[in-house]
């Protein structure tokens, strides 16, 4: 055969491989003696050849890979003839099985993401779509999956590159800048990098004042979540969160971890506790992750470990489909002994029956779950106090107000209803004047005391006169965090310095001029005594400029000791990670973010913070809105 370019050839090999089964590549170009352009090219079968020894990682951890190259002697060879290049070799024979046309499709060498395709993509990608819902668009578009010419890794590949183009390198140190000028112009704002041997950033953390002294008062539970965005950016996003006296969400700071090994878990742990002030939580709730389990037996010896209840029961669909579908009971039996047994007997004897009836004794994922049943089991957990992880983004602040500046409607007489009104917030006291007003019907008598054993009778209409103090909660309460927290400053006064004072001192002085040139308009002599007078003021005004910004200079070293935080001990030049982490997106995001001034509520203050991690779901305009109002 002849071709007029080289390309053409390729092309045509390229073809006659995915109807035979097998895929290609260029195993070697000559080139020409007098002008160095090509001359030959062979293309072989990519299952040519055998991989070298040297090339084997002989300290490989995880499981050596299926071998690809198993010496197939299958080639085209082409060479130059003037203008032309013709076919000069060409052996048909493999060593292996070809694949079907259904099955070409998965070799990477007929993998590809058409111009048609790549348009498709960034559009569902920037309206949020995910990447699996993005191949079902591509599916259905192609006539089946078989017909896409690529699958999800190839689409996951191709948005991670397109991230990769838009930034420029730096986003690192941009982020350390950042951060340093978050702490300079905000007291208690903490932060920490950890980079590696070549000075490069691995992963970091940061924690603002309100998110410090807010785990001061409630930390006891906390929330410790690394399922955001992995799929997404390479890199994890690890929120802390845990739930006001308003059952309000609220964090405790959070990180971007390089990847997810014990190793990270541990540094980023140990850097957190220290940011709080060395205060370990008494319960802390994580996804089922083996390696962030050894991190909290390390760190945290003393707190108790539970699993989240919401990841585990997403997994069930998952690894018992063939239940669900073939048992439309099985979802309700199952969920009745999950969430209505109270007491761990209870939940045993429904948990056998439902293993016998649906024939799930032979399932290992279930056994194993089962065996860490007091990690998950809401029965086994009654006596760990776990607040609650269902809750919301919420103003803070109004809800404050909220509660201090109207009055609860009682439902009963009873002087403990009144008491329980004073000292809860709102949302607690609405959970608890429930819980009064339908116990109002029963009333508990002892009866009989038997050793240990005490027996009572329950009898309609009781009368409760005061509330025990030993039953109310602190967390709960109007006065929650009145307690001050040394070591961190007060945020609520920080923020209205910072946000409120300059524009009052203006208004103020403002007010004070308009009465001055009120005055001074009435007489020449009053003019030119006011004019002469806001010309002193104004020079002596610039002489203290320079004279603070000299005072500035001289003490910005004792300042940053002054200044609570948690940085890592390293050069404060920070390379970028490394790049199969597609960082870029978010660190960009954080650094614009930091020019964004003038929020004005807790809330909007917590997004000022985070949102920019989320936005990586979402590039424009429209979905970042979407996020916003979502959080």
């Amino acid at each position: 055969m002849v071709f007029e370019e080289v390309e053409d050839a390729q092309a045509f090999y390229k073809a006659y491989a995915r109807r035979q089964g097998f895929a290609i590549r260029t195993n070697h170009t000559r080139l020409s003696k007098d002008d160095k352009t090509p001359c030959a090219v062979d293309y072989v079968c990519t299952r040519e050849g055998f991989w070298r020894v040297s090339q084997k990682d002989t300290n490989r951890i995880m499981p050596e890979p299926a071998e690809t190259k198993i010496g197939c002697k299958a080639i085209m060879g082409i060479k130059k003839d003037g203008e032309k290049w013709i076919v000069n070799k060409f052996v048909i024979g493999h060593n292996h099985i070809l694949l079907t046309l259904r099955s070409i499709s998965f070799l990477r060498g007929h993998r590809g993401v058409s111009k048609v395709q790549k348009k498709l993509i960034m559009t569902l990608n920037e309206s949020g779509v995910s990447t699996r819902k993005i191949m079902s668009v591509l599916s259905k578009d192609s006539g089946g999956d078989f017909n896409v010419g690529c699958i999800g890794k190839d689409v996951e590949n191709y948005l991670g590159s397109q991230r990769r183009k838009i930034f420029a390198e730096g986003d690192a140190q941009r982020l350390y800048s950042y951060f340093l000028d978050r702490q300079n112009k905000e007291l208690g704002f903490v932060f920490s990098m950890q980079v590696d041997n070549d000075e490069c950033m691995r992963s970091c953390f940061w924690a603002d004042a309100r998110s410090r002294a807010a785990y001061q008062y409630f930390g006891d539970v906390v929330t410790f979540d690394a399922t955001y965005l992995t799929n997404i950016d390479k890199m994890s996003f690890v929120p802390f969160s845990g739930v006001n006296h308003y059952h309000q969400t609220i964090m405790f700071g959070c990180a971007l971890l390089v990847n997810e090994t014990a190793e990270s878990y541990i540094w980023l742990l140990r850097t957190w506790q220290e940011a709080m002030l060395g205060r370990a939580p008494s319960t802390i709730i994580t996804d089922d992750d083996k390696a962030m389990a050894k991190a909290i037996v390390e760190v945290l010896p003393n707190t108790t470990h539970r699993l989240c209840l919401w990841h585990i029961l997403q997994k069930f669909p998952e690894h018992l489909a063939y239940v669900y579908s073939k048992f439309p009971d099985f979802q309700k039996d199952f969920r009745h002994c999950i969430h209505e047994t109270i007491t761990t007997d209870e939940f045993e004897q429904e948990w056998n029956l439902i293993v016998v009836k649906y024939d799930l004794g032979e399932n290992t994922w279930l056994q194993n779950l089962y065996s860490r049943r007091d990690k998950w089991v809401p029965a086994y957990l009654r006596s760990t106090f776990c607040a609650a992880i269902d809750a919301r983004y919420f103003k803070e602040k109004e809800k404050d107000v909220w509660t201090k500046s109207t009055r609860a409607i009682m439902k009963t007489p009873f002087k403990i209803e009144e008491e329980a009104a004073l000292v809860y917030t709102r949302k607690s006291f609405m959970i608890f004047h429930d819980e009064l007003f339908n116990s109002l019907q029963y009333q508990a008598r002892r009866l009989s005391l038997t050793g240990e054993a005490k027996t009572y009778g329950v009898t309609v209409h009781a009368k409760l006169n005061r509330l025990p103090e030993h039953y109310v909660l602190d967390r709960w309460t109007i006065n929650a965090k009145s307690r001050p927290i040394p070591h961190i400053p007060c945020c609520d006064d920080q923020v209205s310095v910072e946000v409120d004072e300059p524009t009052m001192r203006r208004s103020k002085s403002m007010i004070q001029l308009y009465d001055i040139v009120e005055l001074a308009s009435q007489l020449a002599k009053k003019h030119n005594h006011f004019t002469l007078a806001l010309e002193k003021v104004h020079k002596e005004m610039l002489a203290m400029d320079e004279h603070v910004e000299c005072s500035r200079a001289v003490s910005a070293n004792d300042d940053q000791i002054v200044r609570s935080q948690v940085v890592s001990n390293f050069s404060q030049t920070v390379q970028d990670p490394p790049q199969d982490t597609n960082v870029k997106l978010t660190l960009y995001l954080m650094q614009q973010d930091a020019e964004t001034k003038g929020f004005e509520s807790y809330e909007e203050q917590l997004r000022k913070h985070f949102t920019a991690i989320y936005l990586c779901l979402a590039p424009t305009p429209h979905m970042a809105a979407i996020i916003v109002i979502i959080l």
